[in-house]
């Protein structure tokens, strides 16, 4: 066992991050009354399954919403064997999360065992070599050589042990210094995004069904972006503020979402339904719908769903692209499973 020392990240608590975790822990309020009256089992499971579609979208996992569920409920499906081991890994690994002490290095270890059985050789122990972040082709993050990770993680299990920092921001700088020492040979980006979800299920049980990782999915370059911000300024305090406002964002949406059946034009909930966990070309859509007027389409279908959020495009940056598709966004998603008894 290494002695961890006094370590202390380097962050500064600025006034956004104060306001941040203010605001945060007022919407969280309503967020548990409202959860807890409607918050099913079913419900519960279907954001689980959200989560880890979008944690596993991140590391460029390609299925789909409807795919991961059938993974999880034991159907065959026509995908890479990787991608579907890794769906299984995951959604093992999130239910075994409420067993977990996010400060004790053996179950950080037995967590990437259970996320990367059967996909890599070194699991359930730290790195033997060094390892390199490139975004394409090019060097972004250069991780702490092999031989100091037992001691850098060791202290920053200490820090989290002991520190007096608001949980909110506590996991978001785990989240960081996690990401910058790389401790394991591949799984990282996954393992810290589920021990950021472990640090604040410890601090309210109910965020541990709350699919932060589509907001990071929705976020990527930023999430990178931002990352690497933190890194050459040797600070995790860009990083934090980020995290924070996607947390913010967040919990928001699953407040402002929970009774939401009765906006919806039966044209827009037609529209949804034809989505359901796919991305659809306009064409499609049309198809689906079983229109050949573009104008209703538009008019009465798409630009509908599209202003109130209910669906948003693959390709935001450019609308008018050949390939541009459409899928449901988190409000949208948390409609369908309200009403797909319907």
């Amino acid at each position: 066992m290494i002695k961890p020392s006094n370590y202390q990240p380097p962050y500064t608590i600025t006034p956004a991050i104060v306001n941040l975790v203010a605001e945060i822990g007022e919407i969280i309020g309503r967020y548990t009354v409202l959860a807890e009256q409607n918050l099913t089992p079913r419900l519960r499971r279907e954001n689980r399954i959200r989560t880890i579609q979008a944690s596993l979208a991140i590391e460029n996992n390609t299925l789909t919403l409807e795919q991961v569920t059938a993974v999880i409920d034991g159907k065959r499906v026509l995908g890479h064997p990787r991608e579907i081991q890794e769906v299984r890994n995951a959604f093992a690994t999130y239910e075994a999360m409420e067993d977990w002490d996010a400060s004790v290095e053996g179950d950080l270890l037995a967590a990437h065992e259970l996320l990367m059985r059967g996909l890599v050789d070194e699991t359930g122990r730290y790195r033997s070599g060094g390892v390199g972040i490139f975004r394409g082709e090019q060097l972004v993050h250069m991780a702490p050589p092999a031989d100091r990770v037992p001691k850098l993680m060791a202290d920053l299990l200490d820090w989290l042990e002991n520190t007096n920092e608001h949980p909110l921001v506590a996991s978001c700088i785990f989240h960081y210094e996690f990401e910058f020492i790389h401790p394991f040979a591949d799984g990282n980006g996954r393992m810290g995004r589920l021990w950021q979800t472990l640090i604040l299920r410890n601090w309210k049980p109910l965020l541990a069904y709350l699919p932060v990782e589509t907001v990071i999915r929705d976020r990527q370059e930023d999430y990178y972006r931002v990352l690497a911000v933190a890194d050459s300024q040797a600070d995790a305090t860009p990083f934090v503020e980020f995290m924070l406002g996607a947390l913010r964002d967040a919990v928001r949406e699953a407040v402002s979402t929970d009774h939401v059946g009765d906006q919806v034009t039966d044209q827009v909930a037609a529209l949804i339904r034809a989505i359901g966990g796919g991305e659809l070309s306009s064409n499609d859509l049309m198809q689906a719908l079983g229109l050949s007027h573009r104008p209703t389409f538009r008019n009465n279908y798409l630009n509908p769903a599209m202003e109130d959020e209910w669906i948003e495009r693959t390709q935001p940056d450019s609308p008018r692209s050949p390939t541009q598709r459409y899928r449901l966004t988190g409000k949208g998603q948390r409609w369908l499973q309200h009403h797909a008894d319907e």
